[in-house]
């Protein structure tokens, strides 16, 4: 059977053993929860068919792992409300099952595969159909039931980071009043998600979320690693020196005190969008990717998307 909780659909067996158990206890409610779990998924894949038939910007794997992950969570709370799909295969299962003998373990295992089956029938129909689902644009064609989605171990991660590090960002925020999901939003497109975080020589984290480069000013620990550069349009890798924190706590620090003191950064301050804070960093000179403010705003929203779906 379908699985609602966490924050993506899937196929769970042991679900399906307890559904089982339920449809034994209370026919009428397991019939009711398959009817919202089919619509949940149903909702995920015509989200993720608009996806794919929109043309969107270059964006990285982590990104598209938001947009499936907050589909999901969208998909989880449209499911199961009045007058939709779930009220529609309800009725069906319903009624087929007022035509069953006394419930027995045989006869609810028969009634919840014909409930499977019924289910994934009505939304391929539904779909073929072109049915438009609560105002949204027609479906297009949709995957196998049961298709994979969301990266769990991916969504899992980034939802670590962001828990982990938004007390950070907040104390940024109160040091420099750049919203708190602006600051996470950029420690996460310089790290891809933590993952890519400058290494000291001894192979210990640097704790650089922000790719902050140790200039000539900077008096503190340092260290070398590989990093892309743009000349020309023209992207270089070479070898760059980066400051090296004694934990995430100080990088936050050094970032904000960043913002706050240097005047190449006064306008993004004052940025209420995730596109204007983008853009000011990218005209700061932050960093020389030309794509650099479309990347950042990206990840900006997702983070803000992710966040909501977190709370």
């Amino acid at each position: 059977m379908l699985t609602s909780g966490g924050d993506s659909l899937g196929v769970d067996a042991r679900k399906l053993d307890a559904l089982r158990g339920e449809a034994a206890r209370d026919p009428k409610a397991a019939a009711r929860q398959a009817a919202v779990q089919f619509e949940g998924l149903f909702m995920q894949m015509v989200l993720k068919s608009m996806r794919d038939a929109t043309p969107k910007a270059d964006g990285s794997p982590s990104q598209d792992t938001f947009t499936g992950m907050f589909d999901s969570r969208m998909a989880q709370q449209f499911a199961g409300r009045p007058h939709g799909l779930a009220d529609v295969l309800e009725q069906q299962l319903t009624r087929h099952m007022h035509n069953l003998p006394a419930p027995s373990p045989e006869n609810v295992a028969a009634a919840q595969a014909a409930a499977v089956a019924q289910a994934q029938q009505a939304a391929a129909a539904r779909a073929a159909q072109g049915l438009s689902l609560r105002g949204a644009a027609a479906a297009g064609p949709l995957p196998a039931a049961g298709a994979a989605t969301a990266s769990q171990p991916a969504a899992q991660r980034a939802a670590d980071f962001i828990q982990k590090m938004l007390p950070h960002a907040q104390e940024a925020e109160r040091a420099t009043g750049v919203p708190a999901s602006f600051i996470l939003g950029q420690a996460a497109l310089e790290s891809g998600w933590g993952r890519h975080e400058a290494r000291n020589a001894d192979g210990s984290s640097s704790f650089n979320l922000f790719g902050i480069k140790a200039g000539g000013s900077w008096q503190g620990a340092s260290t070398d690693a590989m990093t892309t550069e743009y000349t020309g349009g023209q992207a270089v890798r070479q070898k760059a020196g980066f400051r090296s924190y004694g934990s995430y706590a100080e990088a936050f620090t050094d970032y904000a005190r960043m913002l706050a003191a240097s005047p190449r950064y006064s306008a993004v301050r004052g940025a209420s969008t995730a596109e204007a804070f983008a853009g000011g960093m990218q005209r700061a000179g932050y960093a020389t990717d030309p794509q650099y403010a479309a990347k950042l705003a990206r990840t900006i929203n997702h983070t803000l998307a992710l966040q909501r779906a977190m709370a």
